[in-house]
C-alpha cells in the first residue's frame, strides 16, 4: 500500500498506486491519479483533476493542477496530465487546462524542470525537455521535445517552440522558434543551430550539415517564410539522407502560428 506521511492529507477519491510515497503536509485532491513508484515531496499541494504517470518525482512545495490563471476560467472540469519519469523541482506551478483550447494541460515522459518554473493552462509539453530555473510558460504554448530553455526564459501565450531547440538565459521569446533553433535575447533572435545538442543525440555530420543549409534558406538568404518553405522543399529533395530531419523543421512551418523570430535588421 502506499506510503502517506501522518501528516499528510490525501482525499478518500484519489486514486494512489501502491508503492507511491507521500510526504509531509503534502495535500492530494478527490480527483487525482497518480502512478506507480512516484514520489510526491513535503508540502506538494496536487489537485484538480490532474493525471500522474509512473516514476515521477515531485520536490518540495510545487502546485500540481491548480486552476489557470485566465479570468475566463469559470470552474470547468478540465485536466493535467503528466507521463512518466518526470523530475519536478521545488515551487513549481504546473496548472489544468480551459475549456477554450483543448481543455488539457500535457507534460510528457522524461522531462528535467527545475524550480521556479511555471507551466500555464493549455501548454503542451513534449518528451526530454529541460526547463531550467525560472522558465515560464504562459497559456497555450507548445515546446518539442529535447527542447532546452534556459534559466529565466518567458515565453509569450500561444507560441511554440519546436523539437531541439535551446534558449539563452533571460530569452524573451515572441513568436515560433523553428526546431533545431539556438535562440538568446529579448526579444529572442536566432543564432545558428543547437549543433552540440544534435551531435550528442545522435545525428550524423550529413543530417548537420542539411540542417545548417536548411537555417541558411530561412534566415541567410532575404526570403520570406513562402518563398523559405519552397526552398526548403527542393533543399528537401536534395537531401534524402537528412530526409527525416528535415521533414520536422518542414512541417513546423507549415503551421499557421505567430510568424517565426527573425534575426536583427542590420
Amino acid at each position: 500500500m502506499p506510503k502517506i506521511h501522518s501528516t499528510a492529507q490525501v482525499d478518500p477519491g484519489a486514486e494512489i498506486a501502491d508503492d507511491v510515497e507521500i510526504g509531509p503536509y503534502a495535500l492530494v485532491g478527490p480527483k487525482v491519479r497518480i502512478g506507480a513508484g512516484t514520489r510526491v515531496g513535503a508540502h506538494v499541494i496536487i489537485e484538480g483533476r490532474t493525471r500522474i504517470g509512473a516514476d515521477n518525482r515531485l520536490h518540495p512545495f510545487s502546485v500540481i493542477g491548480g486552476e489557470p490563471q485566465d479570468k475566463k476560467y469559470k470552474g470547468e472540469d478540465t485536466a493535467l496530465e503528466i507521463g512518466d519519469r518526470n523530475v519536478i523541482r521545488e515551487y513549481c506551478t504546473l496548472h489544468i487546462g480551459t475549456v477554450q483550447d483543448g481543455g488539457i494541460t500535457r507534460v510528457g515522459d522524461d522531462n528535467w524542470i527545475m524550480a521556479y518554473v511555471h507551466i500555464a493552462h493549455d501548454c503542451q509539453v513534449g518528451h526530454h525537455t529541460i526547463f531550467a530555473n525560472n522558465a515560464q510558460l504562459a497559456g497555450h504554448v507548445h515546446v518539442g521535445d529535447w527542447a532546452v530553455l534556459g534559466g529565466y526564459t518567458g515565453v509569450h501565450q500561444f507560441v511554440r517552440i519546436g523539437a531541439h531547440v535551446m534558449t539563452g538565459i533571460s530569452s524573451v521569446i515572441l513568436q515560433d522558434v523553428p526546431p533545431y533553433t539556438l535562440v538568446a535575447g529579448n526579444p529572442a533572435k536566432p543564432h545558428g543551430i543547437n549543433t552540440e545538442g544534435l551531435r550528442r543525440r545522435g545525428y550524423s555530420p550529413d543530417q548537420i550539415a542539411a540542417l545548417r543549409a536548411a537555417y541558411r534558406v530561412l534566415y541567410r538568404q532575404g526570403l520570406s517564410l513562402e518563398q523559405a518553405r519552397a526552398a526548403l522543399a527542393d533543399l528537401l529533395a536534395e537531401r534524402p539522407q537528412a530526409a527525416e530531419a528535415l521533414g520536422v523543421l518542414q512541417a513546423f512551418l507549415a503551421e499557421a502560428g505567430r510568424g517565426i523570430v527573425r534575426p536583427e535588421r542590420v
